[in-house]
């Protein structure tokens, strides 16, 4: 994963993850059925990463350009705190967002992958970005993950949030011990 110098400081701070959909929760593709219907394809290491991210103490909302009954299901499987679906202009939602949550821009990280995410990740404490990002997106993201959208570039985000926060080798210590995981999301 490539950083900026002052990543892991900034990472530190986060209490709300903010994900686009489109080419970040997903590989950006849009799969069409005979009948018409829309499918798009999730990636479960980055559902579980998002089910850790809120069993240990971060909020997390989607932001998305499309509406999709898909990402209602998906959003609500993984028990996503807050979904803006539909909404070109990203900043009325993170405006929404910041005052339902009552957080301000260095609390909130946001992981994008196209143009229509700069203006946020340009506000955002945190700025994160896909692989396969447009290249000015990636120009200004704190972070670059090494694995593309909808195949492990959230749960790679999300893990060095945690890891910068402390709380990663108690996740994993967690998961060596006898216990009930019944409650986490894929």
């Amino acid at each position: 994963m490539e950083q900026m110098s002052e990543a892991l400081e900034r990472a530190g701070k986060i209490r709300l993850v903010v994900f686009d959909v489109d080419g970040v929760l997903t590989d950006g593709g849009i799969y069409i059925g005979r009948e018409g219907e829309l499918y798009k394809s999730f990636f479960c290491r980055d559902g579980l990463g998002i089910s850790l991210a809120r069993q240990n103490g971060l909020t997390t909302a989607v932001i998305t350009g499309r509406k999709s009954p898909h990402v209602e299901t998906r959003c609500r499987e993984l028990h996503i705190d807050a979904v803006w679906q539909g909404c070109m202009d990203k900043r009325v939602a993170y405006r929404e967002l910041k005052e339902k949550f009552g957080m301000e821009d260095d609390d909130i990280a946001y992981i994008g992958d196209d143009l229509i995410d700069l203006p946020i990740m340009v506000q955002v404490g945190f700025a994160a970005a896909v692989a396969d990002a447009a290249p000015e997106v990636k120009r200004v993201a704190h972070v670059v993950s090494g694995f593309s959208g909808g195949r492990g570039a959230v749960r790679e985000i999300l893990e060095f949030l945690l890891k910068a926060q402390g709380k990663w080798e108690g996740i994993v210590s967690g998961f060596l011990q006898p216990r009930s995981i019944e409650n986490l999301g894929q």
